[in-house]
């Protein structure tokens, strides 16, 4: 063991540095498999003596956690005695690390913890409370901090019965304990304010601070989803301490660091994050308190510094006060036109103004400044929680708030007129006085500001205001400049289609901005213009106009993108290469014409980002632009992309760059569905056997794009995967994947495009055992979907008698597997689900299924009597309302990737979306088809009819045939 372990901190020590990074890493990960590979990385956690490796360890656990715990259907990745003795050591050993270990170690419990707790892990609680102290900080700071990893799952989750059982099963257990801790904190910090003033006791001060804010952050967890009862009854001790340490100082717990939030802020920021919960849910309880907090709020944004260490806390307590004047009878305390003067001047407009902080960040990290001014970015900003607070304001006051802020965006226009160049800052807040007060409602990623105040004159403003801004090429301050393009960003729905064509140009011209910030918004608002549509569903910018400009435009934005050649700088800007994705999708087949100058680039930062990919939203926006071309392009020009592409992404699948192997196999597919009418490359064939190697199909991000990849190549290399004796490894995948519930879905995929790709020679030694699989997965309550899916594989098989299928070919397998069989699978699945199915295509192939058991199968025509006449009725329910092909929707919506993150799941390409195949594409009218091929069979089928069917069913169905 010990040869074991020097060998994997020396891997651990390699994974560390970028040269042997990847080598360390597959390494590893072959590594995993081996017995009690778990519990060594635990043991590299526990010796401190190791430096950056014992993090590098916790990090890998924490990885290893999340990829092996349990698979989709619950079951352990890891052997059952790693699995007991984790649960056992791990809280021990987080409570003995150090806090960047812990944090850790802290996500992997919480991982555990989705899967296992309560029901498979419910002594936790039991055993976090059992090492709490009431002396011992460092260990109470490692107990708290399982805790909140466990308990802030809760916070997003929708209300059930399940999850309050979970919550009741904490409460019953920690509730008591937690507010003791939260008592003790308190005394021991009282008792440290009272102390000497030494550096030990600044230490310790500062641990205590860390213990009361986990509790905090404790406290919004187990208050997420309802009031519980323990803090009900002692509401009132628990909101006065709130109050304390909302106005408490201490020099001790002062930072040097103008920058970096202190411990007192994110105390204060969790108990503003605490308010605002109980204001918005449980205002009933809580409504007695609030006077006390608005006041102390009002009194500390009135006296704090302007700092960016105190952003957050502002920004907490700016929230606070605008939940507070969401609810009405709390928001008539700002009635009063002087109270709400007040509130403006020294609240407000203090935390909306630029302070010089902001310009540093404009100047020296302008990625960052864009990320912080973003509509519905994440990042805690003055500014943004100020102009809620003021909006809110307006929506509960309107015209007494609007004759306020006007009065004050006059006074700050006047300073600007006195003196531009000294005064522009004055525009600036002036510009967001009036946004602040003009949207109205929500705004939307896809529309701006929908709707907006009466007394707003939007175009107005800003042709009085801003379009100088805009429009001039020189002697323009750059944030002013940005003010401009974030208002038309803003209100691009307001802006006429006739406005927008004077506008569009200029914005592409200030693409050639020297300034970061400047290009930056220009192509996030071109994007977002380029994307927007009128009332008749027409895009406001046409394709025509587009593609005029779209060879400069995309040679600007891939100028920009590839500025520099390191990897992470080149995907920092994930707006430029949004605005790539969207003239690529704009001009459609247009972009053929500029194929030869942007696949160099596309396929130049392929390779550049898959040595270290680093910003899953520009690698998302890359792969879409390459979706795009590919679609639109493709089919004219296949063999550009195949020469230019393959080796690119030939490279990404050789290093396993696992972020981009579902991209990859996507595009592939995609690739062989728009050149169906040539003839196959090779290395298409030699792709083929990596595909089906069973490592690829344990990362379940790759499942969906492999299949989709397998879907398309099978049909044109069926000659070849029966040559090289990959029929068998096809289907063992197939086998894999109907095991659970998860992969169904694309395991279905998989056996549709066998059987019809394949002659049934070649299948049918297998059919029995794929049957029996399906057969028994129906016995177990199967998903919906999975029935639906069986009974569409039903279809397609009955559907093709020409091909040695039909629906006696499919009896007679059920047959051979168990006599009698087959009846209660077609009268209590196939039938009733059949009804049941939505999709035109699917209910289509039914329609031909059901045809050709009436006209074809001998099985329905002497053994199932009955059932020929259920068939009948079932197709009449069909042509009812018969399929009709639903008109193509060319409308692309990219996937929303606020929430990806790498490995984690499959992100689809929408502009390669998989296309709906039609096995029957000629028949166009299905009613029409069924007639004829009725009338075809006539005299078989007249028979049946006059003989089976009942009085009430048979002339519906001799007329229809006769109509």
């Amino acid at each position: 063991m010990a040869g074991n372990l020097q060998e994997l901190v020396q891997l651990l020590k390699a994974s560390l540095d970028p040269i042997t990074n990847k080598q360390a890493e597959l390494a590893l990960r072959n590594k995993e498999t081996q017995p009690g590979f778990s519990l060594s990385l635990l043991h590299v956690i526990a010796d401190p003596s190791l430096g950056d490796t014992h993090l590098a360890s916790a990090l890998y656990f924490k990885n290893l956690v999340r990829r092996k715990w349990t698979d989709h259907e619950g079951n352990y990745g890891l052997s059952l005695d790693e699995v007991v003795t984790i649960k056992k050591e791990l809280i021990g050993l987080m409570t003995s690390v150090p806090p960047n270990i812990q944090s850790q170690l802290g996500e992997a419990i919480g991982i555990i913890a989705e899967s296992d707790f309560y029901e498979r892990w419910d002594t936790l609680v039991d055993d976090l409370v059992s090492r709490l102290t009431s002396d011992n900080i460092a260990v109470n700071n490692g107990v708290l901090q399982v805790a909140h990893s466990i308990f802030k799952r809760w916070r997003p989750l929708m209300r059930s019965d399940d999850l309050f059982t979970e919550i009741n099963h904490v409460l019953s257990r920690f509730g008591e304990p937690f507010l003791v801790q939260l008592q003790n904190a308190h005394s021991i910090i009282q008792e440290q304010a009272a102390a000497a003033q030494g550096q030990a006791e600044r230490t310790r001060l500062i641990q205590s601070f860390t213990t009361l804010n986990l509790l905090m952050k404790l406290f919004f967890d187990l208050s997420s989803q309802d009031l519980p009862p323990i803090f009900e009854d002692n509401l009132r001790s628990i909101t006065g301490l709130f109050h304390t340490y909302l106005t408490y100082d201490n020099p001790m717990l002062h930072s040097n660091d103008e920058a970096e939030s202190g411990p007192l802020e994110h105390v204060k920021s969790a108990i503003f994050e605490i308010l605002t919960l109980y204001v918005q849910k449980y205002d009933e309880d809580f409504a007695p308190f609030v006077g006390q907090f608005v006041e102390s709020s009002w009194n500390f944004l009135t006296t704090v510094g302007s700092e960016t260490k105190y952003d957050i806390v502002v920004s907490k307590a700016l929230q606070f006060l605008t939940s507070v004047t969401r609810i009405q009878k709390h928001a008539e305390v700002f009635k009063d036109e002087n109270t709400t003067s007040q509130v403006i001047e020294k609240a407000i407009l203090p935390n909306l103004m630029l302070r010089d902080s902001d310009i540093e960040l404009f100047e020296d990290e302008p990625i960052e400044f864009i990320r912080r001014d973003l509509e519905g970015s994440d990042s805690e900003t003055r500014r943004r929680a100020a102009a809620d607070f003021l909006g809110q304001l307006v929506a509960q006051f309107e015209h007494l708030i609007a004759g306020i802020v006007f009065r004050y965006i006059d006074h700050y226009q006047a300073d600007y007129s006195q003196d531009p160049k000294a005064n522009w800052k004055s525009k600036d807040t002036a510009i967001y006085l009036f946004i602040s007060t003009a949207v109205r409602g929500t705004v939307t990623s896809s529309q701006g500001a929908i709707t907006t105040y009466p007394f707003a004159n939007i175009i107005d403003f800003f042709e009085k205001n801003i379009a100088q801004d805009f429009l001039s090429d020189t002697g323009v301050e750059p944030i002013l400049r940005v003010d401009a393009i974030k208002y038309l960003y803003l209100f691009r729905s307001q802006i006429s289609q006739q406005q927008w064509q004077v506008v569009f140009p200029i914005l592409v011209k200030h693409l050639r901005s020297p300034d970061y910030v400047v290009y930056s918004y220009s192509a996030m608002c071109l994007e977002r213009v380029m994307a927007l549509r009128n009332s008749n569903n027409e895009t406001v910018i046409s394709q025509t106009t587009v593609q005029g400009v779209s060879g400069q435009l995309l040679e600007q934005l891939f100028r920009l993108i590839e500025k520099s050649p390191d990897a992470a700088k080149l995907q920092e800007n994930e707006f430029l290469m949004r605005c790539v994705m969207r003239v690529l999708i704009v001009t459609r087949e247009g972009s053929l014409s500029v194929l030869g100058q942007v696949l160099p680039h596309l396929v130049n930062i392929t390779q550049v980002i898959c040595q270290n990919p680093s910003n899953p939203r520009f690698d998302y926006y890359h792969f879409e632009a390459l979706g795009a071309l590919i679609r639109y392009t493709a089919p004219s020009a296949p063999q550009m992309f195949e020469n230019d592409l393959y080796s690119a992404f030939a490279a990404i699948l050789v290093n396993d760059v696992s972020e981009f192997v579902p991209y990859v196999f996507q595009l592939f597919a995609a690739l062989l569905e728009a050149t169906s009418s040539v003839a196959l490359p090779s290395y298409y064939l030699s792709l083929i056997g990596p595909t089906l190697n069973p490592g690829l199909w344990t990362m379940k991000g790759n499942v969906p794009a492999l299949v989709r990849f397998l879907s398309a190549i099978i049909p044109r290399a069926a000659t070849e995967i029966v040559q090289n004796n990959q029929l068998e490894t096809l289907l063992g995948i197939f086998q894999k994947l109907i095991s659970t519930k998860t992969n169904e879905v694309y395991a279905f995929d998989i056996l549709e495009c066998v059987l019809l790709a394949f002659p049934i020679n070649i299948v049918q030694p297998y059919f029995q055992t794929i049957l029996q699989l399906l057969l028994t997965r129906l016995q177990n309550s199967p998903s919906e979907a999975f029935s639906q899916r069986f009974v569409r594989l039903y279809h397609l098989i009955s559907s093709r008698v020409e091909a040695g299928l039909g629906a006696d070919f499919f009896d007679g397998a059920c047959e051979q597997l168990q006599a009698g069989v087959f009846v209660p699978i077609y009268l209590k699945i196939i039938l009733p689900t059949t009804s049941n199915l939505s999709r035109p295509i699917d209910r289509k192939i039914a329609v031909a299924s059901f045809v050709d058991t009436l006209v074809a199968s001998n099985a329905f025509a002497q053994k199932y009597k009955k059932g020929w006449a259920f068939t009948a009725e079932a197709l009449l329910k069909i042509l009812e309302n018969p399929p009709v092909s639903a008109p193509a929707n060319e409308n692309i919506i990219e996937q929303d990737v606020d929430d990806m993150s790498f490995g984690v799941g499959f992100t689809p390409l929408n502009t390669i979306a998989k296309p709906v195949r039609d096995p029957y594409p000629e028949i166009t009218d299905v009613k029409s088809w069924v007639r004829q091929q009725m009338v075809k069979n006539d005299s078989k089928v007249s028979a049946f009819a006059q003989e089976r069917l009942s009085s009430e069913v048979r002339p519906i169905f001799v007329g229809y045939m006769q109509a």
